[in-house]
C-alpha cells in the first residue's frame, strides 16, 4: 500500500515519514526535497521566483534522484549530492514561490507518481493525498500549532541571528502562501486522518501512523 502524509511547514512530516517507512519496510519519498532541489537549481541559474518561462525550461532538463543515505536520504541534483545545499535558509525562503508554478508542479508530480506506481511508498508533502496520490490507501494530515512549529525550527537552526518571532512570522506567511496558491494548494484530503503533533513526540506520532497503516493492511486482507 501507499501512505500519504501531508501537512504545513515544520509539522515534522519528513522525520515522521522516514521513520514510518523504516518500520514498515517501505521506501520513503521526500517530495519537499525535490522542490527544494529545483529551487536550488533556480538560485544557481539566477532565475527569479516569478519567471515561469525560465523555470519551465529549467525543470524540464533537471534530473533529481532520492537515495537512501546515512542521514536518511541523499538528494542528487544532476548527479551532485545537494542534501545539505537544499536546506539553506535561502532555499527555504523561496521554495514555496518556486513550487507554486504550474510547470514545476506538473513535472515533479509526474516523477512522484512514477516512484509510487509499484506501491510500498511513504510520501510526504503538501498535496500528496489530495492531488499526487489521491488513491493512497492511508492518508494522514500532520499538523501542529504555528508556535510549536517555529520553536522546532528555531532549535534546529541554532542561528543567533534569527529570532523565534521571526520564524513564527515566516511559517505563518508560508502557510498562507501554500493554502492560497491556485496550483495544488495545501488542503486536507477528505479521507485523511488528522494528527496534531503539538503535544506528541516524534516516536509517538510514528507509532500512531504505523498502527493506522497496519490496521489498513489488515482490513484489506
Amino acid at each position: 500500500m501507499n501512505v500519504a502524509i501531508d501537512g504545513p511547514a515544520g509539522a515534522g512530516k519528513s522525520t515522521v515519514a522516514r521513520k514510518v517507512a523504516e518500520q514498515l519496510g517501505y521506501v520513503y519519498i521526500d517530495t519537499g526535497a525535490m522542490y527544494r532541489a529545483v529551487t536550488l537549481a533556480a538560485n544557481r541559474a539566477g532565475i527569479t521566483s516569478d519567471d515561469t518561462e525560465a523555470l519551465s525550461a529549467l525543470v524540464a532538463d533537471l534530473h533529481i534522484r532520492l537515495m537512501p543515505g546515512e542521514q536518511g536520504q541523499t538528494v542528487l541534483l544532476n548527479g551532485e549530492d545537494v542534501t545539505e545545499g537544499i536546506r539553506t535558509r535561502a532555499v527555504t525562503l523561496q521554495v514555496s514561490q518556486i513550487a507554486s508554478h504550474e510547470p514545476v508542479r506538473i513535472r515533479l508530480v509526474e516523477l512522484q507518481r512514477e516512484l509510487a506506481a509499484s506501491k510500498g511508498i511513504v510520501m510526504d508533502g503538501r498535496d500528496i493525498g489530495s492531488h499526487v496520490l489521491p488513491d493512497a490507501e492511508l492518508k494522514v494530515f500532520l499538523t501542529a500549532s504555528v508556535g510549536i512549529r517555529a520553536l522546532r525550527r528555531f532549535k534546529e537552526l541554532k542561528d543567533d541571528s534569527i529570532t523565534l518571532e521571526q520564524l513564527e512570522q515566516e511559517i505563518a506567511e508560508r502557510d498562507a502562501s501554500d493554502e492560497k496558491r491556485s496550483i495544488s494548494p495545501l488542503i486536507r484530503a477528505q479521507d485523511a486522518i488528522v494528527v496534531d503533533s503539538s503535544e506528541l513526540t516524534i516516536d509517538q506520532v510514528v507509532a500512531l501512523i504505523v498502527d493506522l497503516s497496519r490496521t489498513k493492511m489488515a482490513e484489506a486482507k
